[in-house]
């Protein structure tokens, strides 16, 4: 599905009025009628008491028709406004008008303290802000919105949670926690966004009408770029499915290396190599006995060292991919081997992990070579190939993607919550699998491997960075289910990895069309 900024939303709101003839009022009353039918599918209508959050603009007025909706139905409902009547124009204005002479209690607050949340079965609807809002809450919408978390009540956000930017999910100051968030035409990045996503709850999508033509001009963001797996035929060969030369691991880091091998041979790869410093390659193989291993010459710190260069460039030349990176250390010779293989060989070129410290220091060395590469930063590694802070780049997480996938001309996958993947053209890949438990060390080397194989089974390194950061977090989901997130380990994650491609190959349409139950579409 496509993601649309708030700007991108406004226009496909006016081409719907200009172009289409959809008057404001319509739009307003189809958005009030989403939020009415998830209110009586998620909480119900008997016996409820509803109290309706109103700012100025469209949100209020969105609000309002709701109030009058439920109203209609004999709920018990009121209508708390925080701007003054006047303030309210338009469709906005018509819809107050309308909730009064219907007899709907309509209350100026001025103070949160009147409020009044206090009964027991209040449902709140939050129409405050919407994807308007361009600033922190301050003064009484601050209040309100502080005395709305504190009160512990369902809340349903009208677009967004209001305090949560549209375009990036980032809070700037207080921002609503809603059980339900009900978003009008696409869903706009801050709802997929953290810390957006988490703060809308259960998220709903409503076309309100929109003639599916408006969305052409929104795609700079989609949600689970889903690929069908090629088929594993009769007659084959492990090669068939990937020859794949790992350069991974050090003295003091031995579980990433076997975290991307057996990854990678569990996704469904077919051919290891594993290129490490010769003194760790017996504990590495006793628990990668799959995996053809490379010794290497290796510095006095205990990793790879820069005289295996030759052998190395002569391996990469002929296998499909080469993945660098995973636990090599940050061993000065070893930055400098990593940064000369990368740049000589033409082969593909996964880089993760340390590798991503070597590259971020030549900054053109990406631009240069032949072959395709692929970046997998987590926030810290992209800080440092932007240059940047780790702040600046949760701030929004779209644009340092596409900074970062255009500086290196690279395939960049960003890693975390609401995964990003990006190439130099194209839109912006959203990962919607995945949980917190999977925030643990060596869950990355495992996508590492993950990816690696799918694209040893025939998706190119783009599509396969896409589908593996999907079934990398179904695998975790699985993982989750029984063992919990608390605790949830790589080992978990990577052991439920056959299984989650399983599922994958069984029910990719259903995958695909039901947004991996993370959308909800109304």
């Amino acid at each position: 599905m496509r993601v649309s900024t708030v700007e991108e939303m406004r226009g496909c709101d006016r081409r719907a009025t200009e172009v289409y003839g959809l008057s404001e009022e319509i739009l307003m009353e189809n958005a009030g009628q989403a939020l009415y039918e998830v209110l009586k599918s998620e909480f119900g209508l008997v016996g409820r008491r509803f109290v309706v959050l109103c700012g100025g603009g469209n949100n209020g007025g969105d609000g309002l028709v709701v109030a009058r909706k439920l109203h209609s139905r004999e709920c018990d409902v009121r209508v708390c406004l925080l701007v003054d009547e006047d303030s309210l124009q338009g469709a906005p204005r018509r819809n107050l008008e309308a909730a009064m002479r219907a007899g709907i209690p309509v209350q100026r607050i001025r103070s949160a303290d009147e409020l009044g949340l206090g009964r027991p079965c209040d449902v709140v609807v939050d129409a405050l802000f919407g994807t308007g809002l361009s600033r922190c809450p301050e003064g009484l919408f601050a209040d309100v919105i502080e005395a709305l978390n504190a009160s512990s009540l369902s809340v349903v956000a009208a677009d967004i949670p209001s305090g949560v930017s549209g375009d990036t999910g980032a809070t700037p100051g207080v921002a609503v926690r809603a059980t339900c968030t009900v978003t009008f035409g696409l869903p706009k990045r801050g709802n997929l966004l953290p810390p957006g996503r988490e703060l809308g709850g259960k998220l709903f999508v409503s076309h309100i009408c929109f003639p599916p033509a408006l969305y052409a001009s929104v795609g700079g963001v989609v949600t689970n770029r889903l690929t069908p797996l090629p088929p594993r035929p009769m007659e084959c060969h492990k090669r068939d499915f990937g020859d794949v030369l790992f350069l991974a691991g050090s003295r003091t880091y031995l579980g990433a290396p076997l975290f991307a091998v057996r990854s990678f041979l569990r996704t469904g790869g077919g051919y290891a190599r594993l290129a490490a410093p010769a003194s760790v390659l017996a504990v590495l193989g006793a628990h990668a006995s799959e995996a053809v291993m490379v010794p290497l010459r290796e510095t006095d710190s205990g990793s790879a060292a820069l005289s295996n260069l030759d052998e190395l460039c002569a391996v990469a030349e002929s296998v499909d991919l080469l993945v660098v990176g995973p636990g090599v250390s940050l061993d000065v010779e070893t930055q400098e081997l990593v940064r000369s293989l990368v740049s000589r060989t033409s082969t593909p070129v996964l880089i993760d992990g340390d590798g991503i410290t070597a590259v971020a220091a030549q900054r053109g060395l990406l631009r240069e070579r032949a072959g395709v590469s692929l970046l997998t930063p987590h926030t810290g590694e992209m800080a440092r190939l932007l240059d940047t802070t780790v702040d600046e780049v949760r701030r929004d997480r779209v644009d340092a993607v596409q900074r970062a996938a255009r500086d290196f001309g690279a395939v960049v996958l960003l890693k975390g919550a609401s995964t990003l993947v990006c190439g130099p053209d194209g839109p912006v890949s959203l990962n919607l699998s995945g949980n917190p438990g999977m925030a643990t060390a060596g869950c990355g080397d495992v996508l590492s491997g993950a990816i690696a194989a799918l694209h040893g089974m025939g998706l190119e390194l783009r599509v396969a960075a896409e589908v593996g950061a999907f079934i990398h977090g179904m695998a975790g989901d699985l993982a989750a289910r029984h063992v919990g997130q608390d605790g949830l380990t790589a080992t978990d994650v990577m052991e439920h990895m056959p299984a989650a491609v399983r599922g994958y190959r069984e029910g990719f349409r259903e995958l695909q069309d039901n947004h991996y139950g993370c959308l909800n579409v109304i």
